[in-house]
């Protein structure tokens, strides 16, 4: 059919009188659309151009090569050159365009872009007689319009990339933001940009690339993609837009589109056929694995995110190539002059490895398995999936295991075990396997150092779930017989010293334990999260659950003890209840061995003041660990079994002394010990059948401490009632309190004040049968001059009292 043509002029330079006008339109070009095309084909001369240039000026001048959809659907593909005008005005500005109506193709097929070489455009508008159609008499095949486009893309080699995938962006159906900005000196070769697009994008996306090769007015065009002089890009940045000024400085940053990087890594080694090739292949039509494969099994160099991208694809469909580009594949990845190999394109190669094991011969799989053992031993990638243990057969496994063989064995045997990853030891045990490299002579020390190793990686990973180690660490056990069983027996060995660690270990990862072995520790760290599930906060039901499923007696293995101690109160002592029966569930000696006996005296010591069996614990742990214990800890015990004793029996003569002696060797202590060590010091010293060398030495003490609590109990209400209700009690407090006028300050200040403050108003309460009776046992048991002190001491209080009213009286009258 025969498309309608559109000429039109704009306005010339300093041309006032005249504007752009329509010269020749095509039938079916309506009013509306001629509109609408007019503000598309206008023009501007660049900065500095003269408005009379001279004829080779006037050839230099930019061209806009136009391809637009308007609003009805039909498209616009028209060139606007510069051409010589009238004498009144030298140039004009003449576009010759092609309308297409909606739904109608180009002549032949064709790609808008391939039009701009077309040499039927025309700078006139004809006279008489339509003019050929330049869409229609284009020359056949993509060659001409292709021609000279390897030699720009090799020239443009650092721009390509980012090019390339601001133009993809721009195909889309709906992109976002304004047009894509190429700055060049020529406008010719923004079309080339174009050129270098059509071939790359699928046809779908080079139909919706709409463009114009040159503008002033970047900003305020609806075209998708815009050429611009260099003079004008900085005016296109500040409006926002993405602006690619080629042929000057190479951009600085590096293109996350790995599609954009392999279609620029093609047009440099002048291969655009490989474009066609990929689209046959399925997948994503922006998807850089199919470009990739071609790329690769053509010879084209790629980086090492094109070739994951190649791998990771072929691994996902190794049905959709043959035989043939399967090796071309495999021979490319595995090329020995690659060195810049990455740890996701070792993933992608392991999986492609695995995709194409058992479907294509031997020869094309063992490279690929050689390089990634290869690459697991001297790379140290933990995370590669390995090959299965029969991919090397003959020579070729031999070859392979002689060379890597004692580089495992010298990594595995030396003494950076510790600080070594928990995921390169697994995958070095896994590929001695896998070659056959004998490990048995290093396995028991390998392993040794591997169970610590799980738990402090473990420990310092915060993120939930299993640890990134454990997938690989699973498989190795599950393929190793004799390492899971050396391992389980480590970890087994480990456990008593930190069962904490192993118990939260073994809830993240689940180790196979459940065979013959007897593995007892890992037993009770494995029930310990079930045991308090069920049991909640009953700490001894729950130990005594996990000191079951050990399924051995303390008294056969006593590290039991240990690690069911530390599972249940690994970060607090047991009360003394609890301590009380742990000491009874084995003998000291199996405490002795567990070192379990330390939790008991921390149980013991830091009892509340009030808890009842502190001190029969403390007289236990003395009794029966009286050479482990010593130090701090031994003194403060040792105060604690004399307050058993002040409290329920007869202590050793001394023990005012003592409680002294036994508080300094024990600092700092326990403010609870202190407590109760004073209160039963001085509870007893205010008993009237306490021994008088023991007051005696207290007093002469002056010891602060000690008569400040003796001072708080004798203020206390059980002793207020008991000293006004019994005279002999309230007596033998008024010896004491009156019997050393000599000793230190301490004692004076104190005696004085109890005797003002406390004796004095249970007296003062008391019937005058009980005052005499305190008379007379005062001086029963001491003398008359002390029965007289009290009589003095009494009837000064009465006469205070008296004196007091009748100076009231005196006052009042």
């Amino acid at each position: 059919m025969s498309l309608a043509q559109v000429h039109h002029i704009s306005a010339a330079p300093e041309d006032e009188e005249r504007t752009g006008r329509f010269t020749a339109v095509g039938p079916g070009v309506t009013a509306a659309l001629l509109a609408e095309i007019e503000p598309l084909v206008g023009y501007a001369l660049p900065d500095g151009s003269s408005h009379r240039p001279a004829d080779a000026e006037l050839r230099s001048l930019p061209q806009a090569f136009t391809y637009a959809v308007l609003s009805d659907g039909s498209r616009l593909v028209g060139r606007t050159a510069p051409a010589r005008g009238e004498a009144t005005a030298p140039v004009r500005f003449h576009t010759h365009a092609v309308h297409l109506p909606p739904g109608v193709p180009l002549p032949g097929d064709r790609l808008p872009v391939e039009a701009w070489r077309s040499p039927h455009w025309v700078s006139a508008t004809p006279l008489g007689g339509a003019l050929p159609d330049p869409l229609g008499t284009l020359p056949p095949g993509p060659a001409p319009v292709r021609e000279g486009l390897d030699d720009f893309a090799v020239s443009r080699g650092p721009w390509l990339a980012a090019v390339l995938a601001d133009l993809r962006r721009a195909s889309e159906e709906a992109p976002a933001g304004g047009p894509v900005v190429l700055v060049e000196k020529r406008s010719a070769d923004v079309a080339r940009w174009l050129g270098l697009a059509a071939a790359a994008l699928p046809r779908e996306s080079v139909e919706r690339l709409t463009f114009t090769t040159y503008t002033r007015r970047p900003g305020s065009s609806a075209l998708r993609v815009v050429g611009a002089l260099p003079e004008d890009a900085a005016a296109a940045r500040e409006a926002g837009l993405r602006v690619h000024v080629c042929a000057d400085r190479p951009p600085a940053d590096g293109v996350p589109d790995v599609w954009a990087r392999t279609a620029a890594r093609v047009w440099r080694s002048r291969a655009p056929e490989l474009f066609q090739e990929a689209r046959e292949l399925p997948g994503d039509p922006f998807a850089a694995g199919p470009l990739a494969v071609i790329a690769l099994c053509s010879g084209v160099t790629l980086g090492p995110e094109e070739r994951a991208a190649a791998a990771a694809w072929a691994a996902e469909r190794p049905y959709a190539l043959d035989a043939k580009r399967i090796g071309q594949l495999v021979e490319a990845l595995t090329s020995p002059g690659i060195d810049d190999r990455t740890g996701s394109e070792f993933d992608a190669m392991g999986r492609l490895f695995g995709a194409l094991d058992g479907r294509c011969p031997a020869s094309v799989t063992v490279p690929l398995a050689a390089m990634l053992v290869t690459e697991a031993v001297r790379g140290g990638n933990g995370s590669l999936e390995l090959p299965r243990r029969d991919a090397f057969t003959g020579p070729d496994g031999e070859a392979v295991a002689g060379v890597l063989g004692p580089e495992i064995l010298a990594e595995l045997e030396s003494g950076a075990g510790a600080a070594r990853p928990v995921a390169r030891t697994v995958q070095l045990l896994r590929v001695a396997r896998l070659l056959g490299v004998d490990r048995t002579e290093l396995l028991p020390g390998v392993v040794d150092r591997l169970a610590p190793a799980l738990l402090a990686e473990a420990g310092a990973d915060e993120a939930d779930g299993a640890p990134a180690f454990a997938p690989a660490l699973l498989e190795l056990l599950d393929e190793q017989f004799d390492v899971r069983t050396a391992l389980l027996g480590a970890l087994d060995r480990v456990a008593p010293d930190d069962p904490g660690a192993v118990a939260r270990f073994l809830e993240r990862v689940t180790l196979p334990f459940t065979g013959t072995q007897a593995l007892p520790h890992l037993r009770m760290c494995a029930e310990v999260p079930v045991a308090t599930t069920t049991l909640g906060r009953d700490r001894t039901g729950v130990w005594h659950r996990v000191l079951r499923a050990a399924g051995l007696s303390p008294f056969a293995e006593p590290l039991v003890l240990r690690t069911g101690v530390g599972l249940v109160w690994e970060d607090r002592a047991p009360t003394v209840e609890e301590a009380r029966l742990l000491l009874e569930a084995a003998t000291s000696d199996a405490h002795r061995t567990a070192g379990t006996w330390a939790r008991l005296v921390d149980a013991a010591l830091g009892a509340p003041a009030d808890a009842e069996d502190a001190t029969a614990l403390a007289h236990d742990l003395l009794r029966g660990f009286p050479q482990e214990i010593g130090g701090r800890e031994r003194a403060a015990l040792q105060l604690l079994d004399l307050c058993r004793d002040l409290r329920t029996g007869a202590p050793e003569p001394g023990w005012a002394e003592q409680v002294r002696t036994l508080h300094d060797r024990a600092e700092p202590l326990e403010p609870a010990v202190r407590e109760r060590a004073f209160t039963a010091l001085v509870e007893r010293l205010l008993a009237p059948d306490r021994p008088g060398a023991e007051l005696y030495a207290f007093v002469q003490s002056d010891d602060t401490e000690l008569i400040a609590a003796y001072d708080h109990a004798a203020r206390s209400e059980p002793t207020r009632a008991r000293l006004s209700t019994q005279p002999a009690y309230a007596a033998d407090c008024f010896t004491v309190w009156t019997a050393h006028p000599h000793a230190g300050a301490a004692w004076t200040t104190t005696a004085a004040a109890l005797l003002e403050e406390v004796l004095r108003p249970a007296v003062r309460g008391m019937s005058a049968e009980s005052v005499a009776e305190v008379e007379e046992t005062v001086g029963r048991t001491g003398s008359s001059g002390r029965a007289n002190a009290f009589r003095d001491w009494s009837r000064s209080s009465a006469l205070g009292r008296l004196g007091r009213r009748i100076a009231g009286r005196v006052r009042r009258g």
